[in-house]
């Protein structure tokens, strides 16, 4: 009994260890027989497993027959049947999709892995089955730090991108932008189709190679090229919609009738009919696109050549954008040691504008349409032709004439193009010399007729035309350096480029046209109001160089200058320096027990950046102007005056910044964490500094300011669900950003934002306040007794006075977000993208219009609860009339929160046909419906709170003064590959 039990504990314990498996010990190496730490290897189908140590070791227990897996970030994962031997040893090739995956930078690529600056890609996935107009568009909600908004919903309107906060008050706040290697500052002709991807530097370390051109960042665009593959055809189409997303509705005739009454206009009671100045303003927009393209080539010639057409037909007419696009990228190996490549593109923008960011009383197509009284007819009863006139202010034309009396077109056209040759020198030594051209023509003409306007009539007619040519030569040299011995890696370059730029342009404008005839050109106008020309040239040089050193793919360093010399400057030379450092902390011994941890870079950098965008050609030099004496007289000769004085002290803006971040890879790459802290220093501020009325030049431009922008950047991608049929992502970025106007020399606080209905300006620059400052009285509501606004006596003098003005709100939103969300069931696809802003005022000026109660214009029915004697507890002032702005003074009253959040664009897309043997001329064959903010959740009282009547102007933002709206889209497309 004893024996069978001694028997029966000996059998179990030997199976129990058996369940555990047996002992294995092993190394990882790479190919080139270095171990591997931190390597992965896991008992596949379960959670039990181990991390190789710093030398690549590894030991654990296996079951026989069961499969070891070795994964490793940047490597090939490999599966191994246990079969119980005791010792297995791996090598682990690289993945070169993952490991040489390449992210554009300045005068070249970087592996994606290596990266220690700061710089996020946005690439063709972001533009696919979207219907996107603008390149920029691609951008808005895309990355973090990069702010993107839509200040006016015109066809082709641009759109304002800033980087990390806005730099400066004068000299631009756009980022560079670098296409295929040349600068351009015009991307709105850009075809997005023929986008590959676009890197935007962020940090001073990264974009410090482009020296006087990157304070503000840059963005580099790469558009596509040709493989060496069978020719691909690629046709794509869409059709698309668009309606006005949200109405305000103004007073009916009876309603505006009473209030007339009140403020004591008289009129005609014959005027009784009702016309929905909306309804005539508002239509229906439309969009229709085609594009397509050809590529293709074999080991020695590759080829990408595409064309394109885009209309845009805006809601409000004559809002219209057409563009023609054209493009030929030719790649050509003509020896191994010489290669040949061309980008060429070329396009055509016909553009007509609608008036708005205006007062009704100054052609704004938005104001009129809500400010014009309802008892108007679009056009005189009389069969005249005549658009009916304002009786009571026959200056204020109703929409429509504002929207079809000119006859107005732009037209631009631009060829942008480089060539580039690359010889290699010896292994590793190659030399690039590239040759660009970034050519434009602008042509604008208008005319208004003698007869339908009241303007036109005043004046007999009006013509008036533009011309511009500008032309930028530029020249690149450089040498490009890589060696690599052991786990020393070395790369180098350094070069030059050459920059000239020359333009010339000619204005006129005329007058008193012939009643009788349809001739609209210039030379028929009897009278030449005014006219003019110009020229303008300005050369820049520069050298630059960078050097970067990998030890291990642990330790990282990049040191980068540039110097700049520019034409514009009498002091023209300027340095900047920028460095990088970066440590895989995954690398590191005590990390290998945190097994979910792919991969740990920690990087941070320092730099100077300049922006030279705001110095005109003469900027440092006096310049004097010529007028005639006697405008009566033409034998009066001419007078000459000093317009400008010199600074031969003048410099460009100078940013130096720090940045510190994290990327964090986890869970066999299904996480991708990016964290980014920056702080900004833009010291020499161009500013024009006021200067004694007893001069004969009032100001002069000088560096006279100081601008802080500090910030938080939070990226997040995630692989949520992959399976078989099943797929799921989400892309998340937030960006904080504070920003401070830190010293004003000599002037101390500047205004901007003039109001035209009130005379008062809605923002100033002072230190300690953010650009983009709202200033003005703090409305404490209605006088009951009065039915006037009371405002606060904040400086206590127990009067009201304009030192009661104070801040009264901010346009910067304290931080910005996008979320995307892409879903792949199948054959079918569905994206939806939110994009928004939080902690933004906005100043809704087009409320003093519509609740002022000061003159003849319609109101809002927000009047309809103003204060009378019968209602006096109301926030809504007393109607007044006979043009007093009491009430309508710039104040909290206008101060409106315009944080919001958009689903920007929600695409549904059904792949029909995928590589189907049994159509082999169709490759691809996919149709979507895309719906463009479908919705917008804000407390924005006005049309939209993505607004901003000063356009692209930091210190202006979050101004609402009869902005032209974005429109809710529908849009339907089909993408095709033969």
């Amino acid at each position: 009994m004893n024996k069978l039990l001694l028997i029966i504990s000996f059998t179990l314990a030997s199976l129990f260890a058996f369940s555990q498996g047996r002992p294995l010990t092993g190394k990882v190496t790479d190919a080139g027989g270095q171990g591997l730490p931190g390597v992965t290897v896991l008992i596949k189908g379960t959670a039990t497993g181990t991390t190789t140590d710093i030398n690549g070791n590894y030991s654990l227990n296996v079951e026989n027959g069961k499969t070891l897996v070795f994964s490793f970030m940047g490597f090939v994962s490999q599966e191994i049947i246990y079969s119980g031997q005791g010792v297995i040893n791996i090598t682990l090739a690289e993945d070169s999709k993952l490991l040489d995956e390449v992210v554009v930078v300045g005068y070249g690529v970087q592996r994606k892995k290596d990266i220690t600056t700061a710089v996020a890609v946005v690439d063709d996935k972001a533009l696919k089955d979207r219907p996107i107009v603008t390149v920029a568009q691609a951008l808005q909600g895309k990355a973090a730090g990069v702010q993107v908004t839509q200040p006016s919903g015109k066809p082709g309107s641009g759109l304002a991108v800033r980087v990390r906060g806005a730099t400066s008050v004068l000299a631009g706040n756009e980022p560079a932008y670098i296409v295929d290697g040349i600068r351009t500052t015009d991307i709105n002709g850009l075809n997005p189709n023929d986008i590959e991807s676009m890197t935007i530097l962020k940090d001073a370390s990264a974009a410090a190679i482009y020296g006087a051109a990157a304070a503000n960042g840059v963005v580099l665009i790469t558009t596509k090229r040709g493989s060496a593959d069978k020719p691909v055809i690629s046709f794509n189409t869409y059709f698309g919609f668009s309606k006005l997303r949200k109405n305000i509705d103004v007073l009916n005739t009876r309603q505006y009738r009473d209030l007339m009454n009140e403020i004591g206009i008289a009129y005609d009671p014959s005027w009784t009919q009702f016309n929905d100045w909306t309804d005539e303003t508002f239509g229906t927009g439309y969009q229709q696109s085609y594009q397509a393209s050809f590529s293709g080539g074999n080991d020695k010639s590759r080829y990408f050549v595409s064309g394109g057409y885009l209309t845009e037909q805006g809601m409000v007419k004559p809002a219209r954008f057409d563009r023609y696009t054209f493009r030929m990228n030719l790649d050509n190996e003509i020896r191994p040691w010489f290669k040949l490549k061309t980008s060429l593109s070329a396009w055509t923008i016909d553009s007509k504008d609608t008036p708005d960011n205006a007062s009704s009383g100054r052609g704004g197509v938005i104001m009129s349409a809500l400010n014009t009284p309802p008892f108007l007819n679009v056009y005189k009863q009389d069969g005249s032709g005549w658009f009916d006139p304002n009786p009571f202010q026959p200056s204020w034309e109703n929409p429509v004439a504002y929207m079809q009396g000119p006859d107005q077109l732009s037209r631009d056209n631009k060829v942008l193009g480089t060539v580039e040759a690359e010889i290699s020198l010896a292994k590793g030594l190659k030399f690039r010399s590239s040759a660009g051209a970034d050519i434009t023509s602008h042509r604008w003409d208008y005319y208004l007729d003698p007869l339908r306007t009241n303007y036109g009539r005043q004046n007999n007619g009006i013509g008036q035309s533009d011309n511009a040519n500008h032309m930028v030569i530029q020249i690149e040299n450089l040498f490009d350096y890589t060696v690599k011995t052991g786990e020393h890696t070395i790369s180098a370059l350094a070069g030059n480029t050459l920059q000239k730029y020359e333009g010339r342009g000619t204005y006129i404008e005329g007058k008193d046209f012939p009643e009788d005839t349809n001739v609209k050109d210039i030379w028929a106008a009897n009278q030449i109001s005014t006219g003019g020309t110009w020229h303008g040239a300005n050369s820049k040089v520069s050298f630059f160089g960078r050097l970067n050193y990998d030890f291990g793919s642990k330790y990282y360093a990049t040191f980068s200058f540039r110097r700049d010399g520019s034409s514009k400057l009498v002091n023209k030379w300027g340095t900047m320096p920028a460095f990088s450092l970066g440590y895989r902390l995954s690398s590191a011994p005590f990390m290998q027990k945190f097994t979910f941890i792919d991969d740990l870079k920690i990087r941070g950098g320092y730099g100077f950046t300049g922006n030279d965008y705001g110095l005109s050609d003469q900027a440092a030099y006096a310049l004097w102007s010529y007028y005639r004496r006697d405008p009566t007289d033409p034998l009066s000769g001419p007078g000459i005056y000093q317009s400008s004085y010199g600074n031969p002290d003048l410099k460009w803006e100078t940013t130096r910044q720090t940045n510190l971040g994290i990327d964090l890879t986890m869970f066999e790459g299904r996480v991708l964490f990016t964290f980014d802290a920056y702080h900004k220093q833009t010291v020499d501020v161009l500013l024009n500094v006021q200067l004694t009325s007893s001069l004969p030049v009032s100001s002069i431009l000088t560096n006279a300011g100081e601008i802080i922008n500090k910030g938080l950047e939070f990226s997040l991608n995630t692989v949520n669900i992959d399976t078989r049929e099943l797929n799921w992502t989400t892309e998340f970025n937030l960006s904080l950003n504070k920003n401070e106007v830190a010293d004003l020399k000599y002037t101390p606080v500047y205004y901007f934002g003039s109001i035209y209905s009130n005379n008062e300006f809605a923002s100033r620059v002072k230190v300690g306040d953010p650009l983009g400052t709202f200033y003005g009285y703090v409305s404490e509501g209605v006088n009951p007794e009065t039915g006037d606004i009371m405002y606060k006596d904040v400086n206590n003098n127990g009067i009201f006075d304009p030192g009661d003005r104070t801040v009264i709100g901010y346009g910067m939103p304290k931080l910005t977000f996008g979320f995307t969300n892409n879903l792949v069931y199948k054959d079918f696809s569905l994206n939806l993208f939110f994009q928004g802003s939080y902690g933004n005022d906005i100043f809704n000026a087009t409320r003093i219009d519509l609740e002022g109660m000061f003159d003849s214009k319609n109101q809002s029915v927000t009047v309809l609860d103003r204060w009378t004697p019968e209602n006096p507890n109301t926030d809504i002032p007393r109607a007044v009339g006979g043009g007093n702005v009491d009430n309508v003074r710039n104040s909290t009253r206008f101060i409106e929160d315009g944080s919001y959040l958009r689903l920007k664009s929600a695409t549904l897309s059904y792949t029909v046909l995928k590589n189907n043997t049994k159509i082999n001329f169709v490759r691809n064959l996919a149709v979507y419906v895309t719906a463009q903010n479908l919705f917008t959740f804000t407390s924005y009282s006005g049309f939209d709170p993505e607004v901003s009547a000063y356009g692209n102007n930091a210190v202006e933002v979050g101004i609402d003064y009869g902005t032209y709206p974005q429109s809710r889209t529908f849009v339907f497309g089909v993408n095709v590959e033969f």
